[in-house]
């Protein structure tokens, strides 16, 4: 068994303990959380729904996400992915959420935000957590680090820690 299914498993053995159910909103990794989080069996008692917002136009429609961010702080941002998962909780019903954004190259990178570039957001509800992640590789390998830092962030989420660390 690979690790991400691994981590998909774990979340899943939490939130059905909890009885509980996740959501995701996805940019860069385009619905990887939510694919990851499927693979497992009986995965429709905890999974919610998941939003893949690729554009700008579809965080704002979907999400509620601010038009004004996008202006002022980019699609690759805290405020965006914090955004996006109140969205998604919002709109789902879910009680976690985890949200995506980032910069999976090869091009679309700057000074500022270099291709690796990621936030990630966690929330429940009552908290929200984000991080702004560096990963090295080649497209593939930050869209798949991506999926796996957010299925550890909602596994700490989930036992009642913070997802930032560990």
């Amino acid at each position: 068994m690979d690790e991400t299914t691994r981590l998909a498993e774990q979340l899943g053995d939490r939130l059905r303990r909890q009885g509980e159910q996740v959501t995701t909103a996805e940019s860069c990794t385009g619905g990887g959380i939510a694919e990851a989080i499927t693979r497992v069996a009986g995965s429709s008692a905890w999974f919610e729904a998941g939003y893949v917002t690729y554009s700008n136009e579809q965080k704002m429609r979907q999400l509620g996400v601010g038009g004004g961010l996008f202006a002022t702080v980019g699609a690759v941002s805290r405020e965006v992915v914090e955004a996006m998962a109140r969205g998604a909780l919002q709109h789902s019903g879910a009680r976690y959420a985890v949200a995506v954004s980032g910069i999976a190259g090869p091009g679309g990178g700057s000074p500022d935000k270099p291709v690796g570039t990621v936030w990630l957001a966690w929330a429940d509800g009552s908290t929200l957590h984000a991080e702004r992640c560096r990963f090295a590789g080649d497209r593939q390998e930050v869209r798949q680090r991506s999926v796996e830092r957010a299925l550890r962030g909602l596994i700490r989420l989930t036992a009642g820690e913070n997802p930032l660390e560990g």
